[in-house]
């Protein structure tokens, strides 16, 4: 099956590295032109350049941070009324981990500001050229802990579970516009993020990295964690017109770590 997503813009979210690098990467050399969104603007050099090299695509860059929801608001806002967006890949840095005892109520404000405001305030601006261009994808990177919330990530158990529910809404009134909006919702895989994690994990239960890794391993089913690339793929696809009929969805990409159905 081939995907083109020839003469589609996509802004993709937190890309600068990790999934959402995979996942810009993925819908460049589907032929996407593509705007990536971070706060390392090195690595956002890098990767620009990196991209039109293999694709012959001028890509661009927005260079603001995810933590600062009002200056994220004028960068973000000002991009968008100068740029239509087709393809909108909602993905912030997620925030710190903990359990529910160990996070304050600041925690949680900041955390809502992060992965709920920040990715709502960027899908009404998208949305309307969608609407008038009467096509569009809202992909939100999620995990699959709102289904099965983990211990030590309180703050993106509760804050994610809202976001997939508006975008569960969003989905209902959107889709006679040939708009789609679906979640996508994340296992583990091979990232810095989850370097972070499982490090955290290794010291709060006095246990080597390597050991994490392997329980974690043994948890999904087919023994390994996910290659970013897979997870390119999939974004991939729900961007194209091949997933034209898949709307308000949550996806599990986890190798079957989910028990539940």
């Amino acid at each position: 099956m081939n995907i083109s997503l020839k003469y589609k813009h996509a802004l993709v979210g937190g890309s600068s590295k990790g999934l959402g690098y995979a996942v810009a990467k993925q819908l460049a050399h589907s032929g996407a032109k593509v705007t990536l969104v971070a706060r390392t603007e090195k690595l956002l050099i890098k990767t620009v350049n990196e991209l039109q090299k293999k694709t012959g695509i001028k890509h661009e860059y927005i260079l603001c941070d995810y933590n600062d929801h009002e200056k994220y608001k004028s960068i973000i806002s000002d991009y968008i009324k100068k740029n239509q967006i087709d393809i909108l890949v909602n993905n912030t840095q997620g925030p710190k981990a903990g359990d529910v005892a160990s996070v304050s109520m600041e925690d949680y404000q900041n955390s809502f500001d992060l992965l709920f405001k920040n990715i709502v305030y960027t899908s009404m601006l998208a949305l309307k050229q969608m609407k008038k261009n009467n096509w569009g994808r809202i992909i939100n990177m999620a995990s699959v802990s709102v289904k099965e919330p983990l211990s030590y990530l309180a703050l993106s158990n509760t804050i994610r579970s809202s976001l997939i529910s508006w975008a569960k809404t969003l989905s209902n009134d959107l889709g006679n516009n040939n708009i789609t909006v679906n979640n996508i919702l994340t296992g583990y895989f091979d990232t810095e993020r989850l370097k972070e994690l499982n490090t955290e994990k290794a010291k709060k239960f006095n246990v080597k990295v390597k050991e994490v890794y392997t329980t974690m391993k043994d948890q999904v089913p087919i023994k390994r964690i996910g290659d970013p690339e897979e997870y390119g793929f999939l974004v991939a696809f729900l961007a194209s017109d091949k997933a034209s009929y898949i709307n308000g969805a949550n996806i599990p990409i986890d190798g079957g770590l989910l028990r539940s159905i």
